[in-house]
């Protein structure tokens, strides 16, 4: 959980080599200082809606959520459904990054609010690459609610 400093971006990916992946791309770009990571869905629903989140929720409002959609325990579509449904957490920007490609995700994804739906680049520079943009783009250039 946060250790009580502002986090720019909460990473919530289940695959190891993608988190360290998406760690390396962030780095490159002085981005990484700080994200904080969690592996699956129910993390994710833990850290935006157990009590101790909501009394900080000041300093654990991510500037943005980059959420995998195929996550165990609950899946990607879920927490974003609960953070959309939810007044306090309706304005983060979440970003999915995904494999999927499946067009009922992509209108799934949207229907419940995502702000962008990105597939993961297979081949490792086009995946550090897209991972630098946006995290370039929804870390320094976006303006978000206080």
């Amino acid at each position: 959980m946060s250790d009580g400093q502002p986090v720019d971006i909460l990473l919530v990916e289940d695959n190891a080599n993608d988190v360290e992946l998406t760690l390396r791309a962030l780095r490159k770009h002085n981005l990484a200082e700080k994200v904080e990571v969690l592996r699956d869905g129910a993390e994710a629903i833990e850290y935006f809606f157990n009590p101790e989140a909501v009394a900080e929720w000041e300093t654990r409002r991510p500037r943005v959520v980059l959420l995998d959609l195929k996550l165990p325990k609950v899946d990607g579509l879920e927490v974003l459904r609960r953070l959309k449904a939810d007044e306090r957490t309706r304005s983060l920007p979440v970003v999915l990054i995904t494999s999927s490609r499946e067009l009922p995700d992509v209108a799934a994804a949207y229907r419940l609010g995502a702000n962008s739906y990105i597939v993961k680049p297979v081949d490792f520079e086009a995946f550090a690459q897209a991972v630098s943009k946006v995290g370039l783009y929804w870390v320094l250039l976006n303006e978000t609610l206080p």
